[in-house]
């Protein structure tokens, strides 16, 4: 029976090895690029760049998963992930970014965080009494050292 109403119905758009495209790709579903393209995706679903895809744009998606090339804008709901052969060039937008060792990542990334709340400082259990501390810095490991 097939779900109504489900952004990634199983359908997948995909871009091959060696195709490559200018223009727009507008879908709901999952979009795997592993050719080169000069142009914008849009999908409510994930996009997917193999090793050997390319892409010079915007990817807006609820996620991203790359091992490729990307040189682009990248607005995502969920998260952007960047596998060990990826290279993402350009702005991010998103609430959450994992990249494993390797991957390389040059531009600007937004979180969406405007600010942190004031709180106080934060002191180490182990220190009952800041006045018997004062001038001195606590190592993490307990040991007093003098300033």
């Amino acid at each position: 029976m097939k779900k109504t109403g489900s952004v990634d119905d199983g359908n997948i758009t995909l871009l091959a090895k060696g195709v490559e495209l200018k223009g727009e790709i507008k879908v709901d579903g999952t979009v795997r690029i592993d050719g080169r393209l000069e142009g914008d995706v849009y999908t409510k679903g994930q996009v997917i760049v193999g090793e050997d895809g390319v892409v010079k744009g915007a990817i807006h998606a609820d996620s991203l998963i790359s091992s490729g090339r990307i040189k682009a804008t990248v607005t995502a709901t969920g998260k952007i992930q960047l596998l060990k052969t990826a290279i993402l060039i350009g702005e991010v937008h998103c609430p959450m970014m994992l990249m494993e060792e390797g991957a390389k990542f040059q531009g600007v990334s937004d979180m969406g965080v405007t600010g942190w709340p004031e709180e106080a400082p934060r002191v180490p259990n182990n220190v009952r009494d800041m006045n018997a501390h004062r001038g001195k810095a606590v190592a993490l490991i307990g040991r007093e050292v003098d300033l």
